[in-house]
């Protein structure tokens, strides 16, 4: 799987727009009209486009760890959401991968990318506030 620059990008940014907007169920929809036109594929795209917005510009290459205290007690979309950011900033497709193939098969992929949507537009805010 790798990003398609000819959906990936544009429905990124339109899921962002409308958690910007507090539209939650617009998020939501957006998402599952992906999931529905892509599948696995699409979920995985936007999903590393978000990563890559909460992550931001200049993050150094090298291996990073996941710093995360009480990562097994929190809910499994925060965790999922954690290890996805930590995938990202590795560079390791194949666990992003692996972790929306897990969503997918767990029932828990809706809530997992609605947490990253959240995270992003959470960090977004705190960077330009």
């Amino acid at each position: 799987m790798t990003v398609d620059p000819d959906h990936s990008f544009e429905d990124a940014a339109l899921v962002l727009d409308q958690a910007l907007a507090g539209d939650g169920s617009a998020v939501a929809g957006t998402l599952d009209k992906v999931v529905k036109r892509d599948g696995r594929t699409g979920a995985y795209n936007v999903a590393w486009c978000l990563a890559g917005e909460l992550a931001g510009d200049g993050v150094r290459a090298g291996a990073w760890a996941l710093d995360f205290p009480g990562i097994e007690e929190a809910a499994y979309d925060a965790r999922w959401v954690a290890r996805f950011v930590s995938a990202y900033v590795n560079h390791d497709e194949p666990t992003g991968e692996a972790l929306i193939g897990a969503a997918l098969a767990d029932g828990q992929l809706p809530q997992c990318l609605l947490t990253l949507a959240g995270s992003t537009v959470a960090t977004k805010r705190r960077r330009e506030g």
